[in-house]
């Protein structure tokens, strides 16, 4: 393997992608950021034509060898519920697409992390047509079947949209495209996290409440350094035995919501 890993990361600027950046650096990799600003690529992620001049402008970036991804571009609510699904799963998964080829040229074994979330498994009543949309590959399909500007049209479109990109890892992450090809393809679902999101929903008369609500075992939020540090060990070396792994790191909301829910006995 190269003395330098060259790592991209979507949503490079702040919250948890700049957390991770700042790690990834300490160490002495080379990032290349994606971001609306102060970013080494600038691009809207929400549009397919944002998404494809980003990921064409990391393959000449990297010259077409990439040793890690991080997606961490995504908004909630309070956001056009379109906007969020649109970002939150498409741009996603055009950077897992567009750049699995690159991943497969690292001289070692690749790392992509997928930045998924808890709400996949504590936000009720998701329309699953509208998560079956998302993983097939169908965005005008699925931001249709968003009910509307609504509250729970936000909520969906966050819920859903993460819960389609850990479906995705999970579905893909062994496949010979991925695993086969030298690439380990995991996610991490965080908990409520103190990034400017998270406090712009904080902000909000209609979410605000709810999110000081939502119970966090451990008390508090998490901060960015913390997912973070989870995420650079995911994209390390030590890192090569996983595969397919959906990881929460949420102060135990997800084993309180759901404490007999996962892991489940497998049955013939």
């Amino acid at each position: 393997m190269s003395e330098t890993r060259t790592v991209a990361i979507t949503g490079s600027a702040s919250g948890i992608g700049a957390a991770t950046r700042a790690i990834l650096e300490s160490q002495g990799c080379n990032v290349i950021g994606i971001d609306l600003k102060d970013a080494e690529i600038v691009s809207d992620l929400s549009t397919p034509s944002g998404r494809n001049s980003a990921v064409a402008e990391v393959m000449e970036l990297c010259g077409g060898q990439l040793d890690g991804l991080l997606t961490a571009a995504g908004i909630g609510p309070p956001n056009d519920p379109q906007k969020i699904l649109s970002i939150n799963y498409f741009g996603t998964i055009a950077f897992l697409g567009g750049l699995r080829e690159a991943l497969a040229a690292s001289d070692g074994i690749s790392k992509v992390v997928a930045i998924s979330s808890n709400s996949t498994s504590t936000v009720p009543n998701v329309p699953q047509d509208l998560i079956d949309a998302c993983l097939g590959g169908n965005e005008s399909e699925a931001l249709g079947l968003l009910p509307g500007d609504s509250g729970d049209a936000q909520n969906f479109a966050y819920a859903g949209g993460k819960t389609a990109v850990a479906h995705y890892v999970r579905h893909n992450a062994p496949t010979a495209e991925w695993a086969g090809a030298g690439i380990r393809l995991n996610s991490i679902a965080p908990g409520a996290t103190l990034t400017p999101l998270l406090q712009a929903g904080l902000d909000s008369e209609e979410f605000g409440h709810m999110i000081k609500d939502f119970p966090v075992p451990t008390g508090g939020f998490g901060t960015p350094h913390q997912i973070a540090v989870w995420i650079g060990h995911m994209l390390s070396d030590d890192a090569d035995f996983m595969c397919g792994s959906v990881v929460f790191v949420d102060g135990g909301t997800d084993a309180l919501v759901r404490p007999d829910s996962w892991p489940k006995t497998f049955k013939m």
